[in-house]
């Protein structure tokens, strides 16, 4: 693992399959660490560990479901939360603790923002800490590398329907103003990046833009 902010560990880069790459991220706190998204890589969690250990372990949406959530279990007896419309699919590998039903105060810390559209149970996890908004975008929006931003639309997979809740969830974190943004798939260099004042919203257009093109071309 390695640091990335005052109270934020990033794991090391996997790869699901060709053309996808994901990190997790380990928030450190006095209260209970945070593990956002999943990994796989054992060595990781033995980090985790010297770290303090997890106490809650947030998955973003229902790509992150496999066998490691059962390992972060036996690791370090976490509560599991999701999204109340995946915990089936969820409970095939683990059964989650929490549901997440809407936009709450989870933690003192985390605040849980529905975003459907890349997976109906979709959520972003917005973090205030150490003086940051930290904004854990799942797959709904990411990094493509030169500074282009995407959404999680996926051609040949993901509905026109989905594109269009897609959109209107851009559009509630579009004015959310976070100092750091952490995806968990990405494409460019990095699955996170520092904004500065004002970068934010001109991100998401140009993710919506994007969107929209492929909407357009399906």
């Amino acid at each position: 693992m390695r640091q990335i902010q005052a109270d934020v560990w990033e794991t090391a880069t996997e790869s699901p399959f060709p053309g996808l790459t994901t990190h997790a991220y380990l928030f450190r706190r006095d209260r209970g660490n945070v593990l956002f998204y999943a990994t796989s890589i054992q060595s990781e969690l033995d980090a985790m560990q010297e770290l303090g250990g997890v106490s809650y372990h947030f998955l973003s949406h229902r790509d992150e479901f496999g066998v490691s959530l059962s390992r972060v279990r036996e690791n370090f007896g976490a509560k599991l939360g999701c999204h109340e419309l995946e915990k089936e699919d969820c409970a095939k590998y683990c059964q989650p603790d929490i549901l997440f039903t809407g936009r709450e105060q989870l933690l003192d810390d985390v605040e849980v923002v529905p975003v459907p559209g890349h997976s109906p149970g979709s959520v972003c996890f917005l973090v205030t800490a150490s003086g940051k908004r930290y904004l854990f975008t799942g797959d709904t929006i990411y990094c493509a590398g030169e500074g282009h931003w995407r959404a999680g639309y996926i051609p040949g997979f993901s509905t026109v329907e989905d594109a269009r809740g897609m959109i209107d969830s851009l559009a509630v974190i579009r004015g959310l103003e976070p100092d750091v943004v952490l995806s968990s798939a990405f494409s460019g260099d990095t699955g996170y990046q520092a904004m500065s004042p004002g970068d934010w919203p001109g991100y998401v257009d140009d993710a919506l833009a994007g969107l929209r093109l492929e909407i357009e071309v399906a």
